[in-house]
């Protein structure tokens, strides 16, 4: 029994620093592709409720597309500005103002705002009402466009 306990001991204490090396933080420049990978996400989301309110309308289609919208709003996207990552490179250089990380209050409002009007773009577009939906999608769109004015570079 004596001679398991040493072999045992040795594994749990690679083990347990293995774990912890795992547990490091992200580097800034996955982190980045991170943030941009999401932006993509709700950009397809975004697109996909565009051509359901100017098409030929589709509930089904913008209620998937609405609720990804919303849970990705309330993921916490906040987690994907650390210090940092100012500045560097993702897919491609970030395009996030140095603002976004001084003026928090500002910053804060605006994500705040994003989350709510998500939340009642997924609420309407359950209901299946093209009118309504093409309103909130409105909504939504004006908090993104404030956020992108403040914080992000132009192209």
């Amino acid at each position: 029994m004596k001679q398991l306990v040493k072999p045992l001991l040795a594994v749990l204490a690679l083990t347990a620093a293995s774990a912890t090396f795992a547990q490091q933080a992200p580097k800034p420049e996955q982190i980045i592709k991170w943030r941009q990978s999401v932006y993509q996400v709700l950009a397809w989301n975004n697109g996909r409720i565009k051509a359901s309110v100017d098409g030929t309308y589709n509930k089904d289609e913008v209620i998937r597309a609405a609720n990804a919208i919303a849970a990705i709003a309330n993921s916490g996207l906040g987690a994907l500005y650390p210090a940092g990552t100012e500045t560097g490179k993702g897919w491609r250089e970030t395009t996030v103002k140095p603002e976004l990380f001084t003026d928090t209050a500002k910053a804060g409002e605006a994500a705040r705002k994003f989350v709510t009007e998500s939340n009642e773009l997924a609420k309407v577009a359950a209901t299946g009402d093209a009118a309504a939906v093409k309103v909130a999608f409105g909504k939504l769109g004006a908090t993104c466009k404030g956020c992108h004015d403040d914080f992000r570079k132009k192209d």
